[in-house]
């Protein structure tokens, strides 16, 4: 595993944009339909936003309908870190980047075969590296 990333919230606030950080930073989520890869369908590497971790492939992208993207697995199931998120009066599990802790989105066992999972991940907490090879 490669080496764990910590900063300070003022480390963060110079590297993130405002959005960026309240959402992989401070838990928040951002709107449905409103983040830049709830439609994307280019091929590549979806990474943490924070780290540059590579989380998901744009090859286990799946359109969910709820207007965030959403993945059937992680790249590496290493990359990634479940918690218990008990706010909003829900139980839900959250997915973080186990690199840096950047809270990604939630998980849910409604997804498509063979994972029967769907990681519903905040676009902001993603940067996108394109395969220019494959592009559509």
């Amino acid at each position: 595993m490669k080496e764990k990333i910590t900063k300070t919230a003022d480390e963060w606030l110079n590297q993130l944009t405002v959005e960026q950080f309240q959402v992989c930073r401070d838990k928040g989520t951002e709107r449905p339909f409103s983040g830049k890869y709830h439609d994307s369908k280019e091929p590549g590497m979806y990474c943490c936003v924070c780290c540059g971790e590579p989380l998901f492939s744009s090859e286990t992208k799946f359109d969910s309908g709820t207007g965030w993207p959403s993945f059937n697995a992680p790249v590496d199931p290493e990359h990634i870190r479940t918690a218990m998120d008990t706010n909003h009066g829900m139980q839900r599990t959250e997915v973080l980047c186990a690199r840096c802790d950047a809270h990604l989105g939630h998980v849910f066992a409604d997804g498509p075969q063979p994972t029967g999972l769907r990681y519903c991940i905040n676009s902001v907490s993603l940067e996108l590296e394109k395969d220019e090879q494959n592009k559509v």
